[in-house]
């Protein structure tokens, strides 16, 4: 096991250092950030003083060698647009996206697997034909249509939730948060069920393929004839031998509903991640763009590593490999 984590570690490493320089080139050629940060009356030699002071004058591989090793200090630069510090604005927007991912994907947990183990169990019933019918619905409609139909029911016409914003919220020092205040309870319900819908269904239906899979298998048939109760049956067995990949597409659900929710996110106006990065791109404002995707990047190759490990205790095939 050490040996598996020092090897996924070191194949992290290589990967976060690809993502930094695809990243970094990348963004050197959606625009001139000087441009955005001077007026028309500023000067040729002025704005070339300033190109100069930001560093953006020198060869690539050297602004990429200083921008790596300040991400490796912790020192995110300072953004172009506000002058503020890119870790404070980061550290400022991240609660939001966090908390509107972890409520999407419990929403799409709750209910994702048991429609899945349901509609798997009893596949012919007229209530699986149905939830396999709105499940099509939700993977064939974009998302932010989802978020208009969900503003113009709940909060145009029935006026029960707000369209827009955080609602209220509690300071926890480092963290500020909505999920300990009714204004921010309401205020999440909608942009929460928009970047949930999607997970709901692909949990669904992933669950509802692997489960049937799983009770045509032989050791199924064996314990059926030994007489164990259909409860433990399904559960006990049936359903823990299918979490094995759902739990791969579990964590890249969260990685994705945290890299993702940049529409539901402008729909909303919730003021996350997804935001600042559109509001950067706007403005080229470099420095959020590259931290931003390098973030991501670390959140996927944490999550990955996570699911690697879960793998082993939740099935014994994978411990008994390992020990051979």
């Amino acid at each position: 096991m050490t040996y598996f984590i020092a090897k996924r570690l070191l194949q992290s490493v290589f990967v976060m250092l690809a993502v930094a320089f695809i990243a970094f080139s990348l963004f050197r050629f959606v625009g001139d950030p000087v441009s955005q940060m001077t007026g028309v009356e500023t000067s040729l030699a002025d704005q070339a003083r300033l190109r100069a002071e930001l560093g953006l004058d020198d060869p690539l591989l050297q602004q990429f060698y200083r921008f790596s090793n300040n991400l490796l200090q912790g020192e995110f630069g300072y953004s172009y647009r506000t002058r503020q510090p890119v870790g404070q604005m980061i550290v400022e927007r991240i609660p939001a996206t966090i908390e509107l991912g972890v409520v999407a994907l419990v929403i799409s947990l709750l209910v994702g697997i048991p429609a899945g183990v349901y509609t798997a169990l009893k596949p012919n019933s007229f209530f699986s034909q149905g939830l396999l019918l709105t499940t099509l619905v939700g993977v064939s409609v974009p998302t932010f249509v989802i978020g208009i139909m969900l503003i113009f029911l709940f909060g145009v016409q029935l006026g029960w939730l707000p369209t827009f914003g955080r609602g209220g919220t509690l300071n926890l020092g480092a963290w500020e948060t909505s999920l300990l205040t009714v204004d921010g309870w309401k205020s999440l319900v909608l942009p929460a069920l928009t970047l949930g819908v999607y997970q709901l269904t692909l949990t669904m239906r992933l669950v509802r393929a692997e489960m049937m899979e799983v009770m045509q298998s032989d050791y199924i048939r064996f314990a059926t004839a030994r007489g164990i109760s259909y409860r433990r049956l399904h559960y006990r067995h049936g359903l823990s031998n299918t979490l094995v990949p759902v739990i791969t597409i579990i964590g890249l659900q969260f990685g994705g509903v945290v890299a993702f929710s940049i529409v539901t996110e402008s729909v909303f106006q919730w003021p996350g991640l997804g935001l600042l990065f559109l509001e950067s791109i706007r403005f080229v404002d470099i420095p959020v763009m590259g931290v931003y995707l390098v973030l991501i990047a670390l959140f996927f190759v944490v999550i990955n590593l996570i699911v690697d490990l879960l793998y082993a205790v939740i099935d014994p095939r994978l411990r008994v490999q390992k020990a051979v």
